[in-house]
């Protein structure tokens, strides 16, 4: 047997996922190497120890050994919302911030098809993409006209830069019906749960993608997702829940960011977990400590946490011992970047149009203010027709534009990330605002260590409502 210190790669294109994944599953019960130990497994008895031990034992840990990387083409954008909606995952979709659509790159659900609405759905959906071409060009001007050159800067480099200026802001108007592509990376058991989601879907398009997924997912882990099916009390649940949120019938104007729930001494909890970690006692005389630290001290141990840290280096993790829960407003656009940032939780109501639509600025200064209208009008038209008939199908119509309610709970050291990277001059100003309106509603709890996320602007809610958008929140008339 070697003894010396090894590291080595078991290849993919020599061992399958699932003989992969087995082949770690058995180290603890041999001793021999793992290459020696996959060179002696067979796809045959890779699927025996799987159905054995993996599946039979519950010992599921081991199908995240196992990694497949997953192609989707040609699926709908709200499609995706329920394919991203894991969080074990890594995804990359086409953007629709430097992307230009077709105008034929939609789906269109197989609900509608031969219903009493296929020809009204297609007719608006020819309609959007061709308002959408239109938005494009008469952005254009605009987006060069609000793209200063930079110094020693091609003609091509700043053009293009001029494009996405005007591409970023016609995204409003693409619907969730929208074709998109999307890459995915996911361990075994990750994706038997993802696809389990699929399957119990209330949308015909991604119960028929989880479908193909397991299909395509079984040829690589016949075992590891052979018993993905679909979850049974789903349906109930939704049932009923939506049995008593019927019985309100009206829409608050809550506001757009509201954070709900912080935990008490949320700062102190962070700083005495700090102190714990490096000291000897229990946490609760770590916190009794802190809570009588003059304010200068703590400010010190604030200063020491972050000291020398660089863009590259990541807080540490005690910043998670303090939660906090927002109820929050956002048009469709911002939701698809939010959805990102998935060691959150994020609870989404439906994709509507009765919260209003955003109107960006862009649009009326660039004299396309009427065009946009009618598309979100007849948006919200057709939506109401069909919401009627089913509710889940009408949501492929609703334009990025649209609002809708988010909830999450994240912890501080999550925040930081999100807002370090979503407050950001690059970053799309739908999200940017979100970021900052998170930003300033958790100032006050953490007065010393909101100082310490690395925002390099320095912006305002307002002052970014102000510069990007008419209106935030325009409801149709239907």
């Amino acid at each position: 047997m070697d003894l010396n210190r090894r590291v080595y790669r078991l290849s993919p294109s020599q061992f399958s996922a699932e003989t992969i994944a087995v082949t770690f599953a058995k180290t603890s019960r041999s001793p021999e190497p793992f290459d020696k130990i996959a060179a002696e497994l067979n796809d045959e008895k890779s699927a025996q120890f799987s159905e054995k031990w993996i599946v039979g034992y519950g010992h599921s840990s081991v199908a995240e050994h196992a990694v497949l990387h997953l192609a989707l083409e040609n699926v709908s954008r709200l499609a995706i919302e329920t394919i991203e909606s894991n969080r074990l995952a890594s995804y990359t979709e086409k953007s629709t911030r430097y992307q230009q659509w077709d105008p034929r790159a939609y789906v269109t659900p197989p609900e509608i098809l031969g219903s009493p609405y296929e020809v009204e759905y297609q007719a608006l959906m020819e309609q959007l993409f061709r308002i959408y071409a239109e938005a494009l060009q008469a952005l254009r001007p605009w987006g060069e006209a609000n793209t200063p050159r930079r110094e020693n800067e091609t003609e091509k480099a700043w053009s293009n830069r001029a494009r996405v200026k005007s591409v970023d802001v016609a995204r409003f108007l693409l619907p969730a019906a929208a074709m998109a592509n999307v890459g995915l990376t996911i361990n075994a058991r990750a994706l038997e749960y993802a696809i389990k989601k699929m399957l119990s879907s209330e949308l015909e398009e991604v119960r028929l993608i989880g479908a193909e997924m397991k299909s395509v997912a079984t040829q690589e882990l016949p075992t590891l997702v052979k018993y993905a099916d679909p979850i049974v009390f789903l349906p109930r649940l939704r049932s009923k829940a939506r049995e008593f949120a019927n019985q309100i019938d009206t829409i608050s104007g809550a506001p757009w960011c509201d954070l709900k729930a912080v935990d008490d001494n949320a700062e102190d909890r962070v700083l005495a977990a700090v102190l714990y970690r490096f000291g000897d006692d229990s946490y609760q005389v770590c916190l009794d400590q802190v809570l009588n630290m003059p304010q200068e001290e703590k400010q010190a141990l604030a200063d020491a946490m972050f000291a020398e840290m660089t863009d590259f280096d990541v807080p540490i993790r005690e910043l998670e011992y303090a939660d906090l829960t927002f109820d929050l407003i956002m048009d469709q656009g911002a939701y698809f970047e939010f959805k990102r940032h998935r060691m959150m939780t994020q609870t989404v109501q439906d994709l509507s149009t009765r919260l209003g639509y955003a109107l960006p600025k862009a649009i009326t200064e660039a004299g396309f203010e009427a065009r946009y209208r009618e598309a979100m009008q007849a948006a919200a038209v057709l939506y109401e027709k069909l919401a009627g008939w089913n509710p889940q199908v009408a949501a492929y119509v609703v334009p990025n534009a649209f609002n809708r309610r988010v909830l999450c709970r994240a912890n501080l050291r999550e925040l930081f990330h999100f807002i370090k990277l979503r407050c950001a001059k690059n970053a799309h100003f739908s999200i940017q605002r979100v970021g900052w309106g998170m930003l300033e509603q958790l100032r006050p709890y953490f007065p010393i260590l909101s100082e310490k996320i690395q925002v390099k602007e320095d912006l305002s809610v307002q002052g970014l409502t102000e510069e990007y958008f008419s209106q935030t929140a325009i409801i149709p008339e239907v």
